[in-house]
């Protein structure tokens, strides 16, 4: 059925849970239906609990009973990354592990609270993190590329472009709290895999956003679900909370890689005629779509470590997609054959043609500061090292074909010595 609900201010939002695949674990455990939503409210309950018990931690708030949740030393730990969140070589996967798999929501109220959003806004500490919560919990965790903790690297690189001056210096609090907000929830309820799957197989969020940027809407929609459900902004003015929503899809609509070159050819325009006017809202609303383009695809520009893992997890969602679909008999999508389509090959024609050219328009509208460069040069590394492996593969590749060729020579040579 229509999964879409109208509120007041005429956006529609998508009801929670969505995505393509039931566990059917779930089904075959419950007997009753009514027992999987009382379950989710009550691990919702549990898991906010922790959160909030987490954060307060955090903030050097200590309870007088300790309920042992999470080792101190991981909470100091924590609380020394967070003093270096604008670092470019800030560590997510160790992050998450010390928030003990809460990077995002630490992280967002940590962010929300640097740049003065909850007060500027008069935010409920305790809304926010029940909206924080849900936003965390609707990523699934099974994917090894969309998840939570990607939502939170990409949320912690908005949190550097905002702060590079040819930004900042313009910014006001509701673009720094929408930047930061679609940061977060720009993947929310990603199914693991992308557009022309969920449009090959018919499934139902395709034919209710007719084909055109279905996982983007999907997660937008979704985002306006969640900001209802938690009423986080519903003390505020109906036109403002309308804009916001209106704002929140543009930007995570932005992200759609099919619009790539749009976006490009238009901010080249922008450089080239030298006519953006950051005082204005509508040009200044472009650039934050830009940030979230380059934070959404800035693994590559990442410390090799950290790249390379992100490079790895892409791709091996990739290739589970590919195997769903050889397993159900359709055509392989690009870049999901594990057999023809391997890492390095991957890696290096998605820098070439996809981060390269927009990171190199970033570079020239920040300035060439140092966080451009250090971005552009760990990209150039970073490419120049998937070569070699890839120069090593194809090398490897030959040698074995080549010991193959050998081994059949050889048995030719005895199989001739044995013919009478």
């Amino acid at each position: 059925g229509d999964a879409r609900v109208r509120g007041q201010t005429g956006v529609l939002s998508e009801r929670r849970g969505s995505y393509p695949f039931i566990d059917f674990r779930l089904l075959n455990n419950t007997t009753l239906s009514g027992e999987i939503g009382t379950k989710k409210k009550v691990k919702r309950l549990l898991s906010f609990q922790r959160y909030f018990h987490a954060s307060r931690l955090l903030r050097g708030i200590v309870p007088q009973a300790s309920l042992y949740l999470l080792d101190e030393d991981y909470l100091g730990q924590a609380r020394h990354m967070l003093s270096k969140v604008g670092m470019w070589d800030f560590d997510i996967f160790l992050f998450d592990r010390l928030t003990n798999g809460n990077s995002l929501v630490t992280l967002l109220c940590h962010l929300f609270n640097v740049h003065g959003l909850i007060h500027h806004f008069q935010l409920d500490m305790v809304t926010l993190h029940r909206f924080l919560v849900m936003v965390q919990e609707d990523y699934h965790s099974q994917n090894p590329y969309h998840n939570a903790v990607h939502a939170a690297d990409v949320t912690q690189a908005m949190h550097c472009y905002l702060r590079e001056p040819k930004l900042a210096n313009f910014l006001t609090p509701s673009d720094i709290m929408l930047g930061l907000l679609a940061a977060a929830a720009h993947d929310v309820d990603h199914p693991g895999v992308n557009q022309p799957f969920l449009i090959k197989t018919k499934h139902h969020l395709a034919s209710l956003y007719q084909n055109v940027s279905v996982l983007e809407n999907h997660h937008w929609r979704s985002t306006i679900g969640m900001l209802r459900e938690s009423r986080l902004l519903a003390h505020l003015p109906k036109e403002v909370t309308q804009d916001i929503e209106q704002q929140l899809g543009s930007l995570i609509l932005a992200t759609d890689i099919n619009r790539q070159n749009e976006f490009l050819i238009r901010l080249k325009s922008h450089l080239d005629n030298q006519d953006l006017r950051l005082e204005d809202a509508q040009d200044r609303h472009f650039m934050l779509q830009i940030a979230l383009k380059c934070a959404d695809i800035c693994n590559p520009c990442r410390l090799w470590d950290l790249s390379k893992q992100w490079s790895e997890r892409v791709c091996e969602e990739f290739y589970r997609q590919g195997d769903l679909e050889q397993k159900f008999e359709l055509e392989i999508s690009p870049l999901c054959n594990q057999q023809k389509d391997t890492v390095p090959s991957i890696q290096i024609g998605f820098m070439t043609y996809i981060v390269e050219p927009l990171f190199e328009r970033w570079a020239q509208f920040t300035g060439d500061t140092p966080l451009s460069e250090n971005m552009l040069n760990h990209l150039r590394r970073n490419k120049a090292k998937w070569r070699s492996l890839l120069h090593k593969q194809h090398s490897s590749s030959r040698s074995n074909d080549h010991s193959g060729q050998v081994t059949g020579s050889q048995e030719q040579t005895l199989n001739e010595e044995e013919t009478p």
